[in-house]
């Protein structure tokens, strides 16, 4: 049989059971453009109701979801029957959403309606470690503990919460555990990229990006073992930036367009699409690069490399200023409202500042300064569980953790306190990473300060 016959026999049936789901994704390695032709019979579906409700909205919302269209999938799901399907797949788009009380919820009202309860289990810990609460995550699996000792979902999610209390060994040997059990199996394969691009293997990350992202090669490929899966986006976008910084444009541009094909509204991959093409023409200023590199190591010096009354050391370390570069992000009237911190110690920092031609709030405008801080779109008291969120939680390109981390920025309430000159102003952090903090920080309600 013709593989698109047979991918459109399977979307016209009534409903969709998880088995029809694994087999749209099988025949569709076998056609020719395939997310093409799946998104194009969906909105063929979706013209022929217009309205859609029970089992046709499921099925939409599975599709959507197969397509990266998360918010759209919730949309048709919450119109769907109330089936184990409808709320397990509701839950794959709460996670993907980052919704994690929304995505715990649906996946508990699942396994009621009858869904696997050892896969809801397994779900519903790799959302606590997605969370940031690897410890709940740990017990949650002890379910099931006994009898997954050769299951690669549960080692999975054993090396994610490794990885989460920063034990990367032990991440390490439970991913690779996974991938001996299922060779290519999405999830561990795609933490393991991660793993090696975030600590500069960059061979090694490449390699298994595109793991990620290939089709099956056989018909025995176990990779169905782990449920439906949408398009890697996340995968495709690393393997774009990697492609990228090797001058490789031309196929960091196809990795995009694999995305765009399912999503043409895909925020991210239009960002980083238009930076690619602008790297196409961009000219290297080598001069500028090394003038930026060489301020960037200027004000990243300890404050603990020059001499300093105790007090004023003391005085520093409590307000959590460490370098030179912090130094300049305060103003005088804020080093003189600390407690214990004169005059006598603030004409030590100005002195200390001078022998490398820096003044105290040189990155600030000091006029208006706190009034800017309590007025514009800086976060307020009530954000404080918000601030402290760590970056370790959040989605983030590899290129812009990497410049965050070298920046010391843990948190997102230390990131929402820098400006974008501040940002932009570090090497490798360009515009195009500018925007991507931006819509990050934009779902937490917090944005970039501004200076007025």
């Amino acid at each position: 049989m013709n593989t698109v016959t047979e991918l459109k026999q399977i979307i016209n049936k009534e409903a969709w059971t998880q088995e029809d789901c694994l087999q749209i994704q099988e025949v569709m390695t076998n056609v020719k453009e395939p997310v093409k032709k799946f998104r194009s019979a969906v909105a063929e579906m979706e013209t022929n109701n217009p309205t859609p409700s029970g089992a046709v909205a499921v099925k939409l919302g599975i599709a959507y979801y197969m397509l990266c269209r998360f918010n759209k999938a919730v949309e048709l799901l919450s119109e769907g029957t109330d089936n184990k399907e409808r709320r397990f797949y509701q839950a794959l788009c709460y996670k993907h959403l980052r919704q994690w009380d929304n995505a715990i919820e649906a996946l508990g009202l699942a396994e009621d309606r009858g869904w696997d309860p050892k896969e809801v289990t397994l779900e519903t810990a790799e959302v606590q470690c997605l969370a940031g609460d690897a410890a709940t995550s740990a017990r949650t699996i002890e379910r099931f503990a006994k009898s997954s000792q050769e299951d690669a979902n549960w080692h999975h999610v054993v090396g994610m919460i490794a990885e989460m209390q920063g034990d990367y060994d032990m991440s390490i040997q439970s991913y690779e555990k996974a991938r001996e059990i299922q060779p290519k199996h999405p999830g561990a394969t795609f933490r393991m990229a991660y793993y090696y691009d975030l600590h500069g293997d960059t061979e090694a990350a490449m390699q298994l990006y595109l793991e990620c992202v290939s089709k099956s090669e056989t018909a025995e490929d176990e990779s169905a073992k782990s449920g439906p899966q949408p398009v890697h986006a996340n995968a495709l976008l690393n393997l774009a930036v990697l492609y990228e910084d090797a001058g490789q444009y031309e196929k960091a541009e196809h990795c995009l367009r694999r995305i765009l094909a399912c999503n043409p509204n895909h925020p991210r991959a239009q960002l980083f699409l238009k930076d690619i093409n602008a790297s196409r023409t961009m000219v290297f200023d080598e001069d500028e690069a090394k003038r930026r590199a060489r301020r960037n190591d200027l004000l990243a010096i300890s404050v603990t490399d020059f001499e300093l009354s105790v007090r004023a050391r003391n005085c520093l370390k409590k307000m959590n200023i460490r370098t030179l570069g912090d130094l300049l992000n305060v103003t005088e009237a804020e080093l003189l409202l600390y407690k214990n911190f004169g005059e006598t110690s603030l004409a030590e920092i100005k002195t200390m500042l001078a022998t490398k031609n820096l003044s105290v709030g040189q990155m600030r405008e000091t006029e208006n300064a706190e009034a800017t801080e309590e007025d514009n779109t800086g976060p307020t008291v009530g954000d404080e569980g918000v601030l402290a969120t760590p970056l370790a939680q959040i989605e983030l390109p590899v290129r812009v953790r990497k410049v965050l981390d070298r920046l010391k920025i843990n948190t997102l309430g230390e990131l929402a306190a820098k400006t974008e000159p501040e940002l932009m102003a570090c090497q490798n952090f360009g515009k195009t990473s500018v925007d991507e903090v931006k819509l990050r920080l934009k779902e937490y309600g917090l944005s970039l300060r501004e200076i007025s």
